[in-house]
C-alpha cells in the first residue's frame, strides 16, 4: 500500500535542502526523475534505509534552517528519499521543541523564562515583551516565543534567534534586554545576524592560580590549534597512548574519577566495561546536551576550549577500543556546535584525528550532532536514540548502553566536564589527582552560579569546597539582601537554605544532607525572590519535557502541576492535607516506576520546597472546590 501525507510537491528550496545532507536521489524510487527501469526493479531495501536513518535529525535541520518549518510535502519527500514512514519521520520531528510545523515568521527569537533568569530578574522576564509585542507565538517578520532554560544563566537574561533562508542561522543574545527585541524587529526579514552580540562567558576567577578545568578559558584562543597545544594540549594524549588501554583506565580507578553528570558512576569502571565487550565496533559519546535549567559549564567549555574535548575524547577511543566518537551538542548552543566542528577538522588536517594519529596507528574520528531543543535527549540511551534518528525516548535498561548502546553496539557515554578531567587525571597521575578534593569525592567540580548573587558565572573549586565558601566566591547575594534559599543541582535537585551554608559540595556531603549536586547547578534566591514561581515553573518544565512513554511520568507531571498550581492558588481539592497526600503519592509512585531519571527526580523540588515551607499559597486547612 503506497500511503501519502500529501499529493503536493515539495518547493525547490525544500528539495535543495533536503538533497544537501543526503546527496542527489539515485532513481525515481527515491525522489529523482523516474527512467524505465525504475518500473522493473529498485535497488535498496530494509538495510539502505537503516543505514541512512541516522541522517534524520541533521535533514530536519536544514529544513528548518533553510525554509523555516517542516511542511508536509518537504517532509514526504524526505521520507522518499529515506524509504521511511511518514508518520515515523513525524513522530521523530515532534519530538524537538525547535522545530516548527506551520509557516510563519523568517525570524523566531527564544526567550528564557527559566528558574535562573526568573531569580535574575525578580520575576518572568517576558512580562514586558508580552506587553509590548503581544502574545507569544504572534508577530509577521519577528515571532518571540517562551523557552525552557538556554544555558546562560550567568548573564541573567538570554534569547536564541533563529532566522530561516539565506543570511539566516542562529545566535544568542545574552544578556537579552527588550530594546533588543525593538531592534530586532526593526530589521525583520533583513536582519543580519553577524551584527548582533555574541555571547561572552563570564568566568570570574579567570587567570586564579590553581585552575584546572578552566585554566584555558579567556587565556588561550579557542580557534587555534598551535595555541592550545601551546598551553599544553595533547601532552594527555601522548601519555595515554604510552600508557595504552589498559594504563589509562587504571589511571581513572586510581584518581577515583567519578562521572560529573550527576549520577556519580565511576568513570574507569564504565571505560573498562566498554573495553571488554567482544562485539565489535564501539562507539563513544560526548554527552553536551545539558539541558537542566541553571546549567551552562559545558557551553563556557565548548565555547572557549573546544580542542579539549576532542583530545578528550580520543582519549576515551584510545581506552575504550572504539573508533568513532559523537558530540552531541544541544541545539541552543550554536557557537559551541560551530567552534567544535573548527576544532575537529583542525586536528583532522593536523594528523590528530583520523586514521593515524601522531603516527602510532591510533585510529579515531568523530562527528558533531546538534540536538534540537529536547531535554529528555540528555539521558544516555536517549540520546543514543536521537543520534540513530529515533525519537529521543530512554529505553529499559539492562541492557546498558556499555553493553547496547548507540546502533546496538557497546557504547561509552560521558558529559564534557568528565572527559576533560580524564585530561587532568593523565596530566597529574591518578594517584596526584586523587589527593585533591575528599577521599570519596576527587578532583575539582565546576558549579554554575547564578541568580541574586553579585558575580555569578561558572566557577571551579575542589571537591568539599562549603556552600558558604563558593558564595562568597561569587561576591555574595546581590545588594546584601538577606539570604532566603539555594536551589542546588538543578530541576531535578533540592533547596537549602541559609542554615545550610556549612554543607560540604562533595557527592557524599549533599547525600547526607539529602540533597543533590546534580550537574553543577547553584541558583541564589534573596528574601525578595518568588519561590513559588520558581517550582511551578519547574512543575511546567518538567510536565512539557516529559517524552510521554511512560504512563507514572506522563501523568504525574501533569497530575504535579495541576496540586501545585491548587496550592499556590490557595484552593486545594478538600483539605490541604489531602493535596499534599497526593503529591506524596504521586512522588513515590514517579520514583518507582519511571523509566527514567527525569520521572524519577520530577518531584524532587517540589517536595524539598513543601519540607521546607517555602511555597506561598500552600496554607490553610481547607478551601474551595475549584480551580
Amino acid at each position: 500500500m503506497d500511503l501519502r501525507t500529501t499529493d503536493a510537491p515539495p518547493s525547490t528550496t525544500e528539495r535543495l535542502a533536503v538533497d544537501s545532507v543526503l546527496g542527489p536521489p539515485e532513481s525515481g524510487w527515491f525522489g529523482g526523475e523516474r527512467t524505465p527501469l525504475d518500473g522493473h526493479f529498485a535497488l535498496g531495501g530494509v538495510s539502505r534505509a537503516a543505514s541512512r536513518r541516522h541522517l534524520l535529525l541533521p535533514t530536519l535541520h536544514a529544513l528548518q534552517e533553510q525554509v523555516g518549518w517542516i511542511s508536509l510535502p518537504a517532509l514526504a519527500y524526505l521520507c522518499q528519499r529515506m524509504d521511511l514512514p511518514p508518520a515515523d519521520a513525524f513522530g521523530v520531528a515532534s519530538a524537538y521543541a525547535l522545530f516548527r510545523f506551520e509557516s510563519g515568521s523568517p525570524v523566531v527569537v527564544h526567550v528564557c523564562d527559566d528558574v535562573a533568569c526568573r531569580a535574575a530578574c525578580g520575576g518572568d522576564p517576558t512580562d514586558e515583551l508580552a506587553a509590548r509585542f503581544g502574545p507569544a507565538g504572534t508577530g509577521t517578520s519577528v515571532t518571540w516565543q517562551r523557552s525552557p532554560c538556554l544555558g546562560h544563566c550567568e548573564h541573567g537574561s538570554a534569547a536564541l534567534v533563529q532566522k530561516a533562508g539565506a543570511g539566516g542561522g542562529r545566535t544568542s543574545v545574552a544578556p537579552f534586554v527588550t530594546g533588543d527585541m525593538d531592534r530586532l524587529v526593526a530589521s525583520g526579514p533583513d536582519l543580519d545576524l553577524g551584527e548582533l552580540p555574541a555571547p561572552l562567558a563570564l568566568v570570574p576567577q579567570r587567570g586564579a592560580q590553581g585552575l584546572r578545568l578552566l585554566r584555558r578559558v579567556g587565556r588561550v584562543d579557542p580557534a587555534s590549534l598551535d595555541a592550545y597545544r601551546a598551553a599544553g594540549g595533547y601532552e594527555a594524549l601522548r601519555r595515554a597512548i604510552e600508557l595504552g588501554p589498559a594504563g589509562v583506565i587504571a589511571e581513572l580507578k586510581d584518581a577515583k574519577l567519578l562521572g560529573r553528570g550527576g549520577a556519580a558512576f565511576p568513570t574507569g569502571d564504565k571505560w573498562e566495561a566498554v573495553a571488554r565487550q567482544p562485539v565489535r565496533p564501539h562507539y563513544f559519546v560526548a554527552n553536551a546536551d545539558e539541558s537542566e535549567p541553571g546549567t551552562f559549564k559545558d557551553r563556557v567549555l565548548l565555547d572557549h576550549d573546544p580542542y579539549a574535548l576532542v583530545e578528550a575524547l580520543t582519549i576515551a577511543g584510545l581506552a575504550t577500543g572504539a573508533h568513532m566518537g559523537y558530540v552531541y551538542v544541544r541545539g541552543e548552543y550554536p557557537v559551541a556546535a560551530r567552534r567544535l566542528e573548527h576544532a575537529a577538522g583542525q586536528a583532522r588536517i593536523r594528523g590528530l584525528l583520523g586514521e593515524d594519529i601522531m603516527g602510532c596507528g591510533l585510529r579515531f574520528d568523530l562527528e558533531v550532532r546538534r540536538g534540537a531543543g529536547a531535554y529528555i535527549a540528555g539521558e544516555e540511551t536517549a540520546l543514543c536514540n536521537s543520534i540513530e534518528g529515533r525519537r529521543p525516548e530512554p529505553r529499559n535498561k539492562p541492557p546498558y548502553p556499555v553493553e547496547r548502546g548507540l546502533f546496538g553496539k557497546p557504547t561509552g557515554v560521558n558529559n564534557i566536564e568528565t572527559l576533560l578531567s580524564v585530561l587532568e587525571v593523565l596530566t597529574l597521575g591518578g594517584a596526584a589527582y586523587a589527593r585533591v578534593g575528599t577521599p570519596g569525592s576527587t578532583g575539582t567540580r565546576l558549579f554554575c552560579l547564578s541568580g541574586r548573587v553579585a558575580r555569578p558565572g561558572l566557577y571551579e573549586v575542589e571537591m568539599g569546597t562549603s556552600l558558604g565558601t563558593l558564595l562568597d566566591l561569587g561576591g555574595g547575594v546581590a545588594e546584601g539582601r538577606p539570604l532566603r534559599a539555594v536551589l542546588l543541582g538543578g530541576a531535578a535537585g533540592s533547596f537549602v537554605g541559609p542554615k545550610d551554608l556549612d554543607l560540604p559540595l562533595s557527592f557524599e556531603g549533599a547525600r547526607a544532607a539529602g540533597a543533590s549536586l546534580g550537574s553543577g547547578v547553584v541558583v541564589v534566591l534573596d528574601d525578595t525572590g518568588d519561590v513559588t514561581a520558581v517550582v511551578a515553573r519547574v512543575a511546567r518544565f518538567f510536565r512539557d519535557e516529559s517524552c510521554g512513554q511512560c504512563v507514572p511520568c506522563r501523568v504525574g507531571t501533569q497530575r504535579q502541576e495541576e496540586v501545585l498550581g491548587r496550592l499556590v492558588a490557595a484552593r486545594p481539592f478538600g483539605t490541604l492535607d489531602d493535596e499534599l497526600a497526593l503529591l506524596a503519592d504521586l512522588d513515590a509512585v514517579m520514583r518507582d516506576a519511571s523509566i527514567c531519571g527525569l520521572g524519577q527526580t520530577a518531584s524532587s523540588l517540589v517536595s524539598s520546597a513543601l519540607q521546607r515551607g517555602l511555597l506561598g499559597g500552600a496554607h490553610g486547612t481547607k478551601g474551595g472546590q475549584g480551580g
